[in-house]
């Protein structure tokens, strides 16, 4: 046998584009790469192979994809790039335009087939263009440890995929399939290996997660699965996104009541209020349901943080109507708060809807409720003055001299944080204990103090 090196597995750069529901599927796929041997790199000219993971859940998020794969296309000619694979939910519904209009893509894996991609990369670099679409009513279930993407002291966990709802403006289940939870022992054993890897905070996602087990097991049992995760080892905090409120339910409030690590914190995307516009969204709640469920939620857990989200311009959507929902938002005062602009999704029946609004108006809406959102979190974050809550650290603002984290309140991404001032030196991942004691619009001051006091 003649002697020589190795050749080294080709290098691999990924880029993910959109939710988090994304992130986790990119964090998977990157742990098959690692498990097949190729190596991972940050440097796009290095580069023999890049990914895209794609998002195409508004026209501004298909355009970024589409944006972002022609960036990268470039490097086939600059780079040493052998091989540009487009995965992810625009792969998955935009196949054949892909195949069709954009010829730099030598791969298309869709989103229940990413435990394929190191045999994708294999074809893809031996010049054989291939498409990847599994059935859209399967599970990706990838062996391999995840490559967290989030700094390792929190991570999401994707609890089910797809969605039934069937909005009239959403093309979710289009691209995800149908509902379909993740068995708890999978997710367990998801959540050991997170913990042991150093994750404190688990955040538990999908297109819908109150739903969670009705497939499965016949009823729901979202609150079984968060108290079996807070036996894990580790685990600090859980938190809990995307609950559409009509299917909030008593156990999972006693859940949160009674779980210690169960932050009390729920985001609960209503899209609208006024009646009318919800039925025309096809949303299953109207303005009585949702002031009933808010109400009883902040009855029975008095510090529970609520966010929401909301779309303005809706086709048909008067003036009267949007400032119908101007009035609710002011008396609900949500903690946070975030509005999209509606986006015409072909394929959806708000689309074929007469009355579509222009841009302008739908943008000036936007940033109406956004004012006032800012003025109701401003009210709401001065009231927190005096109190004293744990805060989990995530970084350090050296010309100020503070670190930077968030309090069981703040969802990473897309909410505040918490300013410390601290006398010791802190390292990403702890929690410590802060009085708070200055605010601002959306963010909060504090000092960290002795858990004792």
């Amino acid at each position: 046998m003649t002697g020589g090196s190795v050749p080294a597995k080709p290098k691999v750069l990924f880029v993910s584009l959109g939710c988090d529901k994304n992130r986790v599927d990119a964090e998977k796929m990157l742990g098959v790469l690692g498990l097949s041997g190729y190596q991972i790199t940050n440097d796009e000219s290095d580069a023999d192979v890049i990914i895209v993971n794609t998002c195409s859940f508004i026209s501004d998020a298909k355009e970024e994809s589409i944006d972002t794969i022609l960036q990268m296309a470039a490097y086939k000619q600059t780079g040493k790039c052998r091989a540009l694979i487009a995965t992810g939910c625009m792969a998955q519904r935009y196949a054949d335009e892909i195949r069709e209009q954009l010829p730099e893509v030598d791969a298309v894996v869709g989103t229940t087939a990413y435990d394929s991609i190191a045999e994708v990369i294999g074809k893809a670099l031996n010049g054989e263009r291939s498409e990847q679409l599994d059935d859209l009513k399967k599970i990706a279930l990838p062996s391999g440890k995840r490559v967290l993407t989030t700094g390792g002291h929190f991570a999401y966990l994707k609890i089910a995929e797809g969605c039934d709802k069937h909005c009239t403006y959403c093309a979710i289940p289009s691209m995800r399939g149908p509902f379909r939870s993740v068995p708890k022992e999978d997710l367990l054993r998801e959540a050991a290996q997170l913990a042991a890897d150093g994750v404190k905070e688990l955040i538990l996602v999908a297109q819908e997660t109150t739903l969670y087990g009705t497939d499965l097991y016949g009823r729901k049992c979202l609150h079984e699965l968060i108290h079996e995760l807070a036996l894990v080892e580790g685990i600090r905090w859980i938190r809990v996104l995307y609950c559409y409120p009509e299917e909030i339910y008593d156990e999972l409030i006693q859940c949160m009541k009674q779980e210690k690590k169960f932050v009390h914190y729920l985001d609960l995307p209503i899209q609208h209020s006024n009646d009318e516009i919800l039925r025309k969204m096809g949303r299953r709640t109207n303005e009585e349901d949702l002031r009933r469920i808010i109400g009883r939620l902040r009855s029975e857990v008095p510090d529970i943080i609520l966010r929401t989200t909301l779309i303005c311009g809706f086709p048909g959507e008067t003036r009267e109507q949007f400032e119908d929902l101007c009035r609710f938002i002011n008396e609900m005062e949500f903690n946070r708060l975030g509005v999209f602009t509606y986006s015409q999704e072909e394929g959806t029946a708000a689309a074929r809807m007469d009355g579509q609004i222009d841009e302008e108006t739908k943008l000036s809406r936007r940033d109406e409720l956004m004012e006032l959102q800012q003025e109701i979190s401003f009210d709401l974050n001065e009231q927190l003055k005096g109190i004293q809550t744990d805060v989990l650290i995530e970084g350090y603002v050296p010309n100020e001299n503070v670190y930077i984290g968030r309090g069981y309140g703040d969802a990473p991404d897309v909410d505040g944080f918490v300013f410390v001032s601290s006398d010791e030196n802190l390292e990403t991942g702890d929690f410590v204990h802060v009085k708070i004691t200055g605010s601002s619009e959306y963010d909060l001051i504090g000092e960290m103090i002795p858990e004792e006091q």
